[in-house]
């Protein structure tokens, strides 16, 4: 037994490199489509190129013909398993039963039609275009304000209105906060659709063992375990016998926090040829079939007083739901209406949501799922009475703002944001740029012809999603954490992380609070046969519930683990340091592996201790985060073209107490990137007969590398008192902050000119018009 006392250096809020890039960066990671198993067959899917059709007959014979095609599935094979879940619950909600393969009729490009398979993905991909499809094109809608109209298509012939469910929420007054305004301002904003467009598309292997009826399914996912819950629910199989794996996912931002036709599809067609089975998805068919985000309609009403001070808001949200429900698709809206006063103290509010049904591809969560179409709705109309009132938008804020000794601070929606402080952030981002230089710097600008824009947008969002009662599926999270008994520490997650780097950050944690080197610990996840049962990875809920889950499985562990160390010292308590169990009275030390290999061992025992060192825990949150900052964008518009250039970009955002600087920055910096592509690029873009136009990446206007700005980004930290480690989250902040910053800009370096508001993407082209119709 040595005697060194020495303590590591805490990790909690160093730079540490992630330690998952090694992998990534060299290749040698795996990923959906790097497994290969012995007898692989491969699965391509017949989709419909119309967007409403009735199928009046299908020729499978052709395809069967093919050598090297095993098996053609159809509508009439899986009729009777079970339809693709929605996990949201409306009053009167009207929920379409899906199939994973059409029976008689189609609603959308891309709708499953038949799936090939064979001994070779590209025998199956000619089969495919040997199946015969006769269809009964019908008329269709894409619009979501046109299809409420009356004597629109019917999406679904049972509900001719095509309206999915109606939503109404209020909290305060706000007729009389309406009755008492001195002015107020409307303006319809929309959120156009967005493609998610994840390095990675989506992929499925299905391997079925006949002889204990089990299944193993790779599935490039984000809830490795609900999809284990709901796949058996579909096939009609015990849990118990199906086994979910996530290998490394390429990017999901939402769009693989779902159950797809196409996993219970190739789950179905390895159960009936009794093989492996590969299927993933080509850039065209992830357009078409992974889900879309955003696709808002909203109309907002402000009042307030002349002095600023903002009375109430009403908001008329639609929703274009798409063709049919994926598994959070109704609810995504409902989280626009929680967080539609943004960082703004006034009690009165009032929201209609109409969710709508279109021949489009269904929308559901993308990264920040409702947080960024009501923080673009709320900052954007600050901006407009700002002008209305001639007062300066950051000024207008700060007057508006909870203050900092307000918390925890009841919204108008039924919320409680736990802690903040909303002035800090704005200050720091303006003293940054030199705002009142700036906008001297600005009228010289437009003195001299030049068109400058100053844009601000402080966020807040809701996080750590979240309380069990306000969520579909559970809102906690899991953790176990083993000390082996070689004394080095595994971690199993029911978090399923994708890039957020947790296997950094709760090994941080770990080497922390056991006081152990970061080496030693090794965090595992996505297997639902190692791993016990967690929610996933999504709302920023990854470290703020699961590393909470983490760190309450460890103070379990602690005190076992300083039992056997005590026990092996004999001295009364012991210190955890420098991996070792430490007597501070005397000095004396035994190292983790020795006190591992005695708790397995087992030849002594403390008292009413069991032998192992093992940890579980499963941490229920009592309420969300709320992260928050200020983003501020300054633009050079060009007159002669309606470019739009960034000059400066700077973020300031608060998530909480940061654990990582460095994944944090990564964080905010993707976040920016889609925010960016919002705001001035991205469009899904369907014709009127439900054709998606821009569905190949040649048409679809994703932002390049060199297309970004520098990204000046800083933090304050306020703690959350939600959980012991006062993290707030950080995943969806860089989205939200992002677009109503861009916007706010742009019509800053337009607004002498007349224009009041634009919607986005700020094309060229669209600027352009703006700028002569100004100076018409």
């Amino acid at each position: 037994m040595a005697t060194t006392t020495t303590k590591p250096e805490t990790l909690f809020g160093k730079k540490i490199r992630r330690r998952e890039d090694p992998r990534l960066l060299t290749g040698t990671a795996t990923y959906l489509d790097d497994i290969k198993m012995p007898g692989m067959h491969h699965a391509c899917v017949v989709r419909s190129p119309h967007a409403a059709a009735r199928i009046k007959s299908l020729n499978v014979k052709p395809a069967l013909a093919r050598p090297g095609v095993t098996a053609v599935f159809t509508g009439a094979d899986v009729k009777d398993l079970g339809p693709i879940p929605c996990g949201a619950s409306l009053p009167g909600l009207r929920t379409p039963h899906h199939h994973i393969l059409a029976q008689d009729r189609v609603y959308l490009v891309g709708h499953p039609v038949a799936v090939v398979v064979a001994t070779d993905r590209y025998i199956a991909a000619d089969a495919v275009d040997l199946i015969e499809v006769d269809y009964e094109v019908l008329p269709a809608v894409s619009d979501p304000e046109k299809a409420l109209a009356p004597g629109a298509p019917a999406v679904h012939p049972q509900w001719p209105d095509n309206t999915a469910f109606t939503f109404h929420q209020e909290g305060g007054d706000i007729t009389g906060a309406f009755a008492q305004a001195e002015v107020v301002v409307k303006q319809r904003i929309t959120s156009q659709r967005l493609i998610p467009t994840s390095m990675e598309t989506r992929g499925v292997v299905a391997d079925w063992h006949a002889g204990d009826k089990s299944l193993t399914l790779w599935s490039s996912t984000q809830i490795p375990h609900l999809l284990r819950t709901l796949l058996a629910g579909i096939l009609g199989m015990p849990e118990n016998h199906l086994r979910v794996i996530t290998p490394e996912v390429g990017g999901g931002f939402g769009s693989k926090l779902n159950v797809y036709a196409e996993e219970a599809l190739m789950a179905f067609v390895s159960m009936r040829i009794g093989k492996p089975v590969k299927w993933v998805e080509s850039r065209r068919e992830n357009f078409l079939c992974t889900i879309h985000g955003r696709g808002h309609v909203d109309y907002f009403e402000l009042a307030a007083r002349r002095d600023g001070t903002m009375l109430g808001l009403r908001l008329k949200l639609i929703q274009d739901l798409g063709a049919y429900h994926q598994l959070l698709t109704p609810a995504i809206p409902t989280l626009s209406v929680l967080m539609m006063p943004g960082l703004y103290k006034f009690k009165n509010i009032s929201a209609d949501i109409v969710g709508v049904f279109t021949n489009c591809t269904p929308t559901d969560a993308y990264r920040g799922a409702g947080r960024p179409e009501a923080t673009h709705g709320i900052e954007r109309m600050v901006d407009i009475l700002a002008a209305e009132l001639k007062m300066d938008p950051a000024e207008l804020r700060r007057k508006n703002f909870v203050g900092k000794d307000e918390f925890p601070f009841q919204t108008a929606t039924g919320l409680a944001y736990d802690s903040g402080n909303y002035v800090l952030p704005l200050d720091t981002a303006l003293a940054e740029i030199d705002y009142p230089a700036l906008r001297r710097e600005q009228q010289q600008a437009r003195a001299s012809g030049k068109l400058m824009g100053i844009g601000l947008s402080t966020y807040g969002e809701i996080c750590a999603i979240g309380p069990s009662p306000a969520t579909p599926a559970g809102g906690w999270e899991s953790a176990t954490v083993k000390i082996e008994p070689s004394g080095k520490i595994t971690v199993m997650t029911g978090a399923s992380p994708h890039g957020q780097g947790e296997e950094t950050t709760f090994a941080q944690i770990v080497a922390d609070e056991l006081g152990v080197d970061i080496d030693d610990v090794v965090v595992v996840h996505g297997d639902t046969a190692i791993v016990q049962y967690g929610i996933g990875t999504f709302g920023s809920r990854g470290t703020a519930i699961g590393g909470t889950a983490l760190y309450y499985a460890l103070q379990e562990l602690k005190g076992k683990v300083k039992k056997f160390g005590a026990m092996l010292l004999e001295c009364d308590d012991v210190a955890l340091a420098g991996g070792k169990c430490v007597d501070e009275r005397s000095g004396k030390s035994v190292p983790f592996a020795q006190v591992a290999a005695a708790s397995y061992r087992a030849m002594k025992l403390p008292p009413n201790t069991q032998p192992g060192l093992v940890a579980t825990y499963f941490w229920e949150p009592p309420n969300f985060t709320f992260p928050f900052g200020a983003h501020v964008v300054i633009t050079d518009v060009d007159r002669e073209t309606g470019q739009v250039s960034i000059r400066r970009y700077v973020a300031v955002d608060d998530c909480g107490k940061i654990i990582n600087p460095l994944i944090v920055a990564g964080q905010v910096h993707g976040g920016v990137a889609q925010g960016l592509g919002q705001a001035l690029w991205e469009q899904a873009v369907y014709d009127e007969n439900g054709q998606l136009l821009s569905g190949e990446l040649t048409d679809y206007a994703l932002p390049r590398a060199h297309m970004m700005p520098w990204i000046e980004s800083s933090h304050t930290e306020t703690p959350s008192p939600v959980n012991p480690l006062g993290v707030k989250g950080v995943g969806e902040a860089g989205t939200i902050g992002c677009s109503p910053a861009v916007v706010n800009s742009v019509v800053d370096a337009l607004s002498h000119l007349g224009v009041r508001h634009i919607d986005m993407p700020l094309t060229p082209e669209k600027v352009w018009k703006l700028i002569q119709g100004g100076r018409a």
